[in-house]
C-alpha cells in the first residue's frame, strides 16, 4: 500500500495523491479523490467535493465492486483547478467525471 501515488492526465501532467487509510478521510477540505485497486493499480473512479469527507461514501459503495479498493485524496481549494483536474484525470482513464455535492 503505497501512501502517495501519482496519477497522471491526459495531458500529460502528473497529480500527487495521499493515501486515505481504510477509506477514512477527516478533511472538510475541498479537492479531488480516486478509487484505485492495488493490484495492476487500475483507477476505477476519479471525483471531486468541496468536502472530501464525502469521498468516503464513494469509497464503501466501491468495496462492493471491488474487494479490494483503496481512495487516495488531493486537496485542491481552487474549483477551477479542480475541476480542470478532474477533467484531465477523467478523460485519461477513460471514467465519468464525478462531482459530489457539498
Amino acid at each position: 500500500m503505497q501512501a502517495f501515488i501519482d496519477l497522471q492526465g491526459l495531458s500529460g501532467a502528473l497529480y500527487r495523491f495521499r493515501l486515505s487509510p481504510n477509506g477514512q478521510t477527516d478533511s472538510p477540505m475541498a479537492g479531488n479523490y480516486a478509487l484505485v485497486v492495488p493490484e495492476g493499480s487500475t483507477v476505477v473512479a476519479i471525483g471531486s467535493t468541496n468536502d472530501l469527507r464525502l469521498a468516503t461514501a464513494e469509497w464503501k459503495r466501491a468495496l462492493v465492486k471491488h474487494s479490494d479498493v483503496q481512495l487516495y485524496t488531493r486537496l485542491n481549494v481552487s474549483s477551477s483547478a479542480r475541476d480542470a483536474e478532474q477533467v484531465d484525470l477523467a478523460s485519461h482513464y477513460k471514467l465519468r467525471s464525478n462531482r459530489l455535492p457539498v
